[in-house]
């Protein structure tokens, strides 16, 4: 199948100065912002398929519900392949990976490279079939039309859900990425495993309670509000660690605010202040293979980057991952060496906004540049292709989105991130083998659960 490059790139002078963010603003007109579920969807995402029509156009024909999934709400039941019986229409190999490099990443091509043997790309049919409840998309065109940056970028002021639909430089991308309609409350119990090269696996296991205000159904997440999400983890392996809470604030400014953390030993029984938490900090429970901001691929003050939106492209991504979600597959069979079992993987073509981060001079970070791949459908990051000091591509990292009924949107599921170097990856995330999965939107969590007196109270 020949897939023809469409190369949808915005102007050159946009671009040239994406990185360049002034004090404020960035609402747009009311002509434009019309647009919005009419060319584009609620979110801003093009409804039109491609010119090809190997991207198909978007349908928005179910919400709340998946097919073939009988889902009780709130009962934390494992998701259903509503495109179970699919077949790939295309194979990607390190063979013929030269014929669709134009739709690939660099961290794609790496692996299929490093791993010609064992690594290969399943593509499917593309799918836009699921759609936001209306609140999102009331938010969304309120926001196209008076949300702005502040601080250079730093915060946002507006409602804190999709904040720029229709956006216009790097760090609008990133704040879209940052505040997309996600869970506003999400229980989970998940698993991680970090795979060394000859298939042993070191385990970690967490318990995480989140509160995402931004994401209301009922109260408008107003920014002035300061507190965008709060996070409760509980570390349950590996055994060192386990019963240590970690507990976060996340804010809508990093100029006036910062990220407020706890965290609980109980070895000392005591509780105490994480000054400075995120960035490249290990995150607790990984044996070190993830740093505090890699979750969902970027999260956290933006400030020790220069982020320039490169433009959108079509680019073969993860998308509708309920198959590596699901409950009936086994660790066993999905954590392979040198990178997770592509036989459960899905990928299809898709549009994605490519935004990438230059570390600035004076800061400090792991990661000398990234570069994420931003699904123009749900805004969030769905790839990411991250290089070391030297500017030396070190990795490639993934998420398994998937559409969820207790929310009407899009839940992130197993993460994988994959050193190129060493042949390790770690696996994040993953609930196959959990009794319950994520249980959303059920809005049991307040935010008197989230203080450094309620993590102080377990050690009582």
């Amino acid at each position: 199948m020949k897939i023809t490059r469409t190369g949808v790139m915005l102007a050159a002078a946009l671009t040239a100065n994406a990185g360049i963010i002034g004090s404020a603003y960035a609402e747009v007109s009311p002509q434009e912002a019309a647009k919005l579920g009419k060319e584009l969807t609620c979110v801003g995402a093009e409804q039109a398929g491609n010119a090809a029509g190997t991207i198909p156009p978007y349908t928005g024909k179910y919400l709340g519900e998946v097919p073939g999934w009988n889902h009780v709400k709130f009962s934390g039941d494992q998701p259903v392949d509503p495109y179970a019986s699919e077949k790939p229409i295309l194979v990607i190999t390190a063979q013929n990976m030269s014929q669709y490099e134009a739709h690939l990443t660099e961290g794609q091509k790496a692996l299929l490279k490093k791993y010609p043997t064992t690594y290969k790309m399943n593509v499917y049919p593309g799918h836009r079939d699921f759609r936001y409840p209306d609140y999102v998309c009331r938010r969304a065109m309120q926001n196209a039309l008076t949300a702005k940056l502040v601080n250079d970028g730093l915060g946002i002021e507006g409602l804190g859900q999709v904040p720029f639909p229709i956006p216009k430089n790097g760090m609008e991308v990133l704040w879209n990425h940052q505040l997309p309609a996600r869970a506003y409350t999400e229980e989970k119990i998940s698993d991680l495993a970090s795979v060394l090269p000859n298939g042993s696996i070191g385990w970690g296991r967490a318990h995480a309670r989140n509160l995402s205000q931004a994401n209301s159904p009922t109260v408008e997440p107003k920014t002035e509000d300061k507190v965008q999400a709060m996070s409760y983890n509980t570390t349950l392996k590996p055994a060192r660690d386990n019963g240590v809470i970690s507990i976060a604030h996340e804010p809508y400014n990093f100029a006036t605010e910062s990220r407020q953390a706890w965290a609980y030993s109980p070895s000392t029984r005591r509780v105490r202040q994480m000054p400075g938490y995120g960035y490249d900090q290990p995150m607790i429970g990984t044996n070190g293979t993830m740093t505090v901001d890699e979750d969902r691929l970027f999260n956290g003050a933006p400030e020790r980057y220069t982020w320039k939106l490169i433009g959108k492209r079509e680019i073969y991504s993860p998308a509708n991952a309920f198959k590596p979600n699901a409950g009936n597959i086994k660790y066993a069979d999905m954590l392979t060496p040198n990178h997770p079992n592509p036989e459960f993987m899905r990928y299809e073509l898709r549009r994605v906004w490519v935004v990438e981060a230059d570390l600035k001079e004076g800061y400090r970070h792991v990661y000398g540049k990234r570069v994420l791949f931003i699904d123009e459908d749900t805004w969030n990051a769905v790839m990411a292709d991250n290089y070391d000091a030297r500017g030396q591509l070190w990795k490639h990292a993934m998420i398994n989105y998937y559409y969820h009924p207790d929310m009407s949107g899009w839940q992130a599921g197993s993460q994988f991130f994959m050193d190129l170097n060493s042949g390790q990856y770690t696996g994040y995330g993953m609930t196959n083998e959990a009794k319950k999965g994520p249980i959303l939107n059920e809005s049991k969590f307040t935010p008197d659960m989230y203080t450094s007196d309620a993590a102080r109270a377990i050690g009582r």
